[in-house]
């Protein structure tokens, strides 16, 4: 965050592939001006202005194909340069969830702003116009826009500052032990943007992993900042929004049916009975149930919303008379009887039947429900791996096996499958499933399963697993190939499983897939996986052994995916690492590289952009060092040393 790791382009790069790289870098840009910035308005937008006037003298200079003297092209690429850090500014200024955080450091980001103006300033003042035959209108633009970056007053905008100190004061009554007022913290709320329980639950988010990052990668020195950051919005999310949320959800609740129609027909149905509701009421979350079911659900001694996990205070019930009209309507247009419904309802813990089909099918439901709540136990999971165990009939086995992956999908979910036992049959399924839905099912579980940390090695150490995953990418259908591939993936995040992916023949079959699909999402996943293989020495040597060389730095041209882009250069980029000289050199021979690096590094996330960089800054090495014979010193390899 309000890092920006730009990187000069290479000296030897052709002026057409830098100015198209600039005219790239301009349009995203120019492309913020769409999007919301909470802080630094002002300054953000005066910075878009200024770079959409260059941006026309750029397209007009690329249009009438002018030759470019060196002097010309270094101020391109000082511009370059600049653009690159502007670029990031601007992304950390809209990034999710960081809106607070922009607004403490609004004294810092103001300064960015203005050091990265000046930068543009003095390019242009350097940059010989005169040696370049664009029209008279387009040179006087960019003359504007050096005057503009020249002149340009860059602050902190008063209402930013205004915001911040009230942040301050907030602070500063927590730390007295003063509940502050509510409405007061409310105006920053809005001067931020940040409307709702999800929007506060964002900044929560982005506040945890500056923690995170703090006591991994940095000193810690903010950490305590942050952390009084956190208990600010934790206490918003808590407090402000469940109330404002409460009760405005009442009063929605009292609005009039033609304000209600927009609502989709699955909206009538109760999260947890499934069935049409009859009698529905509102809790104090907003949700709203069917009055028989949430009846239930309190009587339990339930005290949390069934859909949201929000704590409820209050388990009083508000009919809402609105939506049970408009269902009444609804059934009545539809010709269904509203009132049969109820009847129609099943209780699930009475009717399951462990072990047979129908069983199944009352627990794929009843693990949406579970799922919400993150509440499992074995009474839950047992009776699917029984299922699993024993069904001889494909039908059976997919239910069952598509509830586990309900249930996989969370962290309890997660935990109770392996404790209860559940991770020899859905191994056995992925062997020899009865269909080959079954199959790519369990594969999507065993990715899952494989996010558990202890779960790689297990799941891993068992001598079946790879190779018929392998099988799956190889004989499946593309949901198959792209289950087996992903679980292929978490299983790689044990080094210890490294070896048996290579030795199963993964690789060539991955190579097959660039070279045989065209599911974007398919082959990003396999290169996903490539890169993955490539971190480790051994890795790299066995790609090298395939066409990986020629046949990625072609996706890397052609793909539209951007993931597949940007994981084509992560793996270039350990291949070079790990190969040392001998692979660089044939990658500095593809003159087409450069362009779509640099295209990459403009139009890439920051992890990309990142790659990218690394890979321009080991090919400018390569080219530098290759005329004076020290080619072998650009990368240092290590070789495995075996002890017999």
């Amino acid at each position: 965050m309000l890092k920006f790791p730009a990187v000069h382009p290479c000296e030897a790069i052709s002026p057409e592939t830098l100015l198209n790289s600039l005219i790239n870098l301009s349009q995203n840009i120019c492309n913020y001006q769409s999007k919301l910035f909470s802080t630094q308005r002002k300054n953000a937008r005066q910075t878009i202005r200024q770079i959409g006037l260059l941006l026309l003298f750029f397209e007009e200079t690329r249009d009438l194909r002018l030759a470019l003297t060196d002097s010309v092209v270094l101020c391109f690429s000082e511009l370059h340069h600049a653009f690159q850090k502007v670029q990031f500014l601007l992304e950390d200024c809209t990034r999710e969830g960081a809106k607070l955080w922009i607004l403490i450091k609004c004294q810092v980001v103001s300064t960015q702003f203005l050091a990265l103006i000046r930068a543009i300033a003095t390019a242009l003042d350097v940059l010989p116009l005169g040696l370049i035959d664009v029209g008279v209108e387009v040179k006087e633009l960019v003359e504007l826009a050096g005057k503009q970056a020249r002149n340009a007053k860059v602050e902190v905008d008063p209402e930013d500052e205004r915001a911040l100190q009230q942040v301050f004061s907030v602070l500063d009554h927590f730390e007295k032990g003063i509940e502050p007022d509510s409405s007061f913290m409310k105006r920053v709320l809005d001067h931020l943007e940040i409307r709702n329980w999800n929007d506060c639950n964002k900044e929560i988010k982005f506040l945890e992993e500056q923690i995170d990052f703090q006591y991994s990668g940095c000193d810690g020195r903010e950490a305590p900042f942050l952390s009084s950051l956190l208990g600010l919005m934790n206490y918003c999310r808590g407090v402000i929004f469940e109330t404002w949320n409460h009760r405005s959800n009442k009063s929605d609740a009292r609005h009039s049916i033609e304000a209600l129609s927009c609502i989709n027909a699955e909206d009538f149905r109760c999260p947890i009975s499934l069935e049409l509701m009859t009698d529905p009421v509102t809790v104090s979350t907003g949700q709203t149930y069917d009055r028989s079911s949430i009846q239930r659900w309190l009587k339990a001694g339930n005290m949390t919303c069934p859909k949201t996990g929000e704590r409820m205070t209050s388990p009083e019930l508000v009919p809402n008379t609105t939506l049970r009209k408009l269902i009444q309507q609804f059934c009545t247009d539809v010709g269904v009887c509203a009132s049969s419904s109820g009847g129609q309802s099943r209780d699930i813990a009475r009717t399951i039947s462990p072990g047979s089909p129908a069983a199944a099918e009352e627990m794929k439901f009843l693990s949406r429900f579970l799922a919400r709540r993150l509440v499992f136990g074995s009474s839950t999971i047992l009776p699917l791996i029984n299922l699993l165990s024993s069904s001889s009939e494909h039908h059976a086995q997919e239910i069952a096996i598509s509830a586990l992956l309900k249930l996989s999908k969370h962290t309890s979910g997660k935990k109770e499958i392996v404790e209860s036992g559940g991770l020899k049959p859905i191994l056995a399924v992925l062997q020899r499933g009865l269909s080959m839905e079954a199959k790519q099912m369990a594969a999507a579980i065993i990715f899952y399963l494989a996010s558990v940390k202890p779960y790689r090695k297990l799941i891993g150490e068992t001598p079946e697993v790879v190779p018929t995953l392998v099988e799956l990418i190889k004989d499946g259908t593309t949901c198959g190939k792209k289950n087996g591939v992903v679980a292929i993936f978490g299983l790689l995040l044990h080094s210890g499983n490294h070896q048996r992916v290579i030795s199963s023949g993964t690789i060539p079959l991955l190579m097959d897939i660039f070279s045989s699909s065209d599911n974007d999402e398919l082959i990003a996943d396999s290169l996903a996986v490539l890169a993955a293989i490539a971190e480790s020495v051994d890795g790299t040597l066995a790609i090298l052994q395939t066409s990986a060389l020629s046949t990625i730095p072609r996706i890397l041209r052609s793909s539209a995916s951007t993931a597949a882009r940007e994981y084509s250069v992560t793996v270039l980029l350990s291949l070079c690492k790990n190969g040392g000289a001998e692979a660089i050199s044939i990658l500095a021979k593809d003159h087409s590289l450069m362009s779509s690096l640099y295209l990459l590094l403009t139009d890439g996330s920051s992890y990309g952009s990142s790659k990218a960089r690394g890979l321009i800054k080991l090919l400018h090495k390569f080219h530098e060092t290759s005329s004076s014979g020290r080619v072998a010193s650009v990368v240092p390899r290590e070789r495995p040393v075996h002890v017999w």
